[in-house]
């Protein structure tokens, strides 16, 4: 259908207005925030989006991340905010120092920058946020994942629309090609700017990207690469709605804990097992992704009646067929947060707040808990649970016993939430 009220265009543009534009259906929220770097594949983006809103009346924001990594940064950033100048669109410029120099800085930066745009459009009442992810950044994240031996759900396609932080996100180029949006910058003469990095070969989407041109004349190409990968995303959707269907048989929710009884029956695929052990995790640490397998397979394969190890900020313990998975106190330890925050992103206390009080893992003060056992929890399990302290006075655990007008609640149960998506 074309697009309603859209300005005439070179009929060459029609095609980039029309995915943009059907990514909301039927309209446009009222407000939409665009992910600008300065680069060509969100500079585009950013043009598609400002004609779609003055054709349709919706506000247009930018908003571009400074992640203080490269000196370049900092001009790029300028680039948009004159861009945005000349075009009277609202652009704001966030700022990440948050790096300790250690971990993956690729992932480092990228959570960073969903948290701080997220937070930013909360603030400006900006429910909608779309990135400018392209068919290419696709099949590079897909030769990524196969070198890291991912399953169907690694390799599946991005999501083109997905729920992070409280906020939309969009990908509506996701099916376009780089190369067609650099063509739509020369056909507007819209300047971008081309990050050094991408011709660093130390990264490796970089070599990704250079993979792809050997591999061009086997057939291996960008469009070839989103087929398998939309294929496989058809196959990982199978196996997560079967995985929902056996959770419920296979997977008790005990409080903060969740109990895999995985002997009840005949032994199950091991790719449905797999999805109930990395779902059980992520819902007991609170992680925005599922762990790899090979963070917890040796792990869970080596454990022993009775036995117990720690995974991605879990405790593991096994007893006779029945496999707990509780939080590590460990990966709780340094967490504190007013009360009236939420706490290791799951735990939310009410009662008597008052900001002298804080929440920190119970840890040691379950030894001032006299009734911590009729809780029916383990001991570890209930020192990795939210407690409230006054400094160094413990107030109340509620989940150990001693409530003192405290109650601490998980804001949303295991089956309702970990096989949503």
């Amino acid at each position: 259908m074309p697009v309603t009220g859209t300005p005439p265009s070179d009929p060459d543009d029609a095609p980039l207005l029309q995915v943009a534009c059907d990514a909301f259906s039927p309209d446009l929220p009222p407000k939409i925030a665009v992910a600008v770097s300065g680069g060509g594949d969100s500079m585009a983006l950013l043009h598609l989006y400002l004609r779609l809103a003055r054709a349709q009346n919706t506000q247009i924001a930018a908003v571009t991340v400074d992640h203080g990594l490269r000196p370049e940064a900092a001009d790029e950033a300028a680039m948009v905010a004159r861009f945005c100048a000349r075009h009277d669109i609202s652009h704001t410029i966030l700022k990440w120092d948050g790096w300790d120099r250690t971990g993956n800085l690729m992932a480092a930066a990228r959570a960073a920058r969903y948290r701080l745009i997220a937070g930013w459009a909360a603030s400006q009442s900006i429910a909608d946020v779309v990135l400018g992810h392209t068919l290419d950044d696709l099949a590079e994240t897909f030769l990524m994942r196969l070198a890291r031996k991912s399953g169907p759900a690694g390799l599946a396609a991005m999501d083109t629309r997905f729920i992070r932080h409280g906020i939309t996100w969009t990908r509506p180029l996701a099916a376009q090609s780089r190369a067609d949006l650099r063509a739509y910058l020369r056909r507007h003469d819209i300047a971008w700017a081309d990050d050094p990095t991408n011709e660093d070969d130390r990264f490796d989407r970089i070599r990704a990207r250079n993979a792809l041109d050997v591999l061009a004349p086997l057939g291996v190409t960008v469009p070839v690469l989103g087929a398998v990968s939309a294929a496989m995303g058809q196959a990982s959707d199978a196996l997560h709605h079967y995985a929902r269907i056996e959770s419920r048989r296979y997977v008790v929710q005990d409080r903060c804990d969740l109990v895999l009884r995985l002997g009840l029956t005949g032994p199950l695929p091991t790719e449905i097992k797999r999805r109930l052990w990395a779902a059980a995790i992520q819902w007991v640490n609170g992680a925005d992704y599922p762990p790899r397998q090979a963070a917890f397979a040796d792990v869970i394969d080596g454990l022993t009646t009775d036995g117990a190890r720690t995974v991605a900020g879990c405790l593991i313990t096994r007893k006779g067929d029945d496999w707990r998975v509780a939080r590590e106190l460990q990966a709780v330890q340094g967490q504190s947060c007013a009360t009236t925050d939420l706490w290791d992103s799951r735990w939310q206390m009410d009662g008597p707040h008052a900001p002298a009080l804080q929440v920190r893992p119970l840890g040691e003060g379950i030894r001032d808990c006299p009734d911590w056992r009729d809780a029916g929890l383990p001991r570890a399990s209930l020192m990795a649970t939210p407690a409230i302290w006054r400094d160094q006075a413990l107030i109340s655990a509620p989940m150990a016993g001693l409530s003192a007008g405290w109650t601490a609640q998980i804001i949303a149960d295991f089956h309702s939430s970990a096989f949503a998506h």
